[in-house]
């Protein structure tokens, strides 16, 4: 029993290791594809959601039956959720990391301003799409700035706090994805 144990958290850490440099890849395309690529507020709004939920989801499901594949076949709930747990830690390890660190930081200091430009854009678009008046459209945008400005203003309180939220997360999604996924081993009976 410690060897499948084992197993299932060492497939926990490989999974995660791919599924972290697949939602890193993503949100970095994410981020150029919003500032840079499109122009349209409908793929604004739609393509991180594409980037950040759809495909990852995908990727989850098939790391989660692959994981299950690999120790035979069959594992109970507290199994599922250890190696999916495993795996959705070490996935956001690497993308705070690989993204929120050393992409962030040195490939692209100033992505937050281009992101907010990109924003206070495809809204202006929006607002202007329904018929709204200059003035509704300049009083919406300040706010947008508004709330940028608060945003911006992070200590190393409220990013330890969002980080202990973040596990807390993932270890809920865990649970969740571990009772979707656990495979009890079948019960043989012997009948007289």
């Amino acid at each position: 029993m410690n060897d499948i144990e084992q197993q299932i958290k060492i497939n926990g850490v490989k999974s995660g290791l791919l599924l972290g440099l697949i939602i890193t890849g993503l949100s970095i395309l994410s981020y150029y594809f919003i500032t840079s690529i499109t122009k349209s507020p409908v793929l604004f709004v739609a393509g991180p959601i594409i980037f950040s939920v759809f495909i990852p989801i995908f990727c989850v499901v098939f790391f989660c039956f692959n994981a299950r594949k690999n120790i035979g076949g069959y594992w109970t709930f507290k199994q599922a959720t250890t190696g999916i747990f495993t795996m959705f830690l070490v996935a956001y390890l690497v993308q705070f990391i690989g993204k929120s660190i050393v992409f962030d930081k040195f490939v692209e200091p100033n992505g937050i301003q281009k992101t907010q430009t990109a924003a206070i854009n495809a809204k202006a678009d929006i607002l202007k799409q329904r018929g709204n008046n200059q003035a509704a459209i300049d009083k919406d945008i300040a706010e947008m700035k508004k709330d940028f400005t608060q945003q911006q203003n992070t200590t190393i309180g409220s990013t330890i706090q969002g980080i202990v939220i973040s596990i807390l997360f993932i270890f809920l999604l865990a649970l969740i994805f571990g009772s979707l996924f656990k495979k009890d081993p079948p019960v043989y009976t012997n009948q007289v």
